[in-house]
């Protein structure tokens, strides 16, 4: 007997996400139709022109945005940052390091240190053993 192998599909929001890309940036051609495993893999591994200029100068969706930032997502929206922002945008904000950007960089740490100390081996916890 054999069995066929089905071709794993995503919706473009997905693909998107995976990518680090802002989908209402992309081709229409992308956000129109499923991507594949095999097409994001190539993606992946070779981009064409539009991603690397979209990954270079975005704009970008919230969570690069954070990262570049570094701040959380959530930081963004209590600062009133929904919509995606372009790289120079991004470099701006980083120039004026406005209150906001200050406070929220600093609760960031603050999680991160706290995350640290609640979890110090949290690697590790993986494989428990079940009674």
């Amino acid at each position: 007997m054999t069995s066929r192998k089905t071709v794993q599909t995503m919706k473009p929001a997905t693909a998107a996400k995976k990518l680090g890309v802002y989908l209402e940036a992309t081709p229409a051609e992308f956000q129109e139709g499923a991507v594949s495993r095999d097409e994001l893999n190539a993606l992946q591994a070779d981009p064409p022109e539009w991603l690397r200029d979209l990954r270079r100068n975005g704009p970008h969706p919230r969570s690069v945005i954070a990262a570049r930032l570094r701040v959380s997502i959530s930081g963004l929206a209590r600062a009133g940052i929904t919509d995606a922002l372009t790289s120079d945008q991004i470099e701006a904000l980083k120039a004026e390091n406005p209150d906001w950007l200050q406070r929220e960089r600093a609760t960031q740490v603050e999680a991160r240190k706290e995350a640290a100390r609640v979890r110090p081996d949290a690697p590790s916890q993986g494989h428990r053993r079940s009674s």
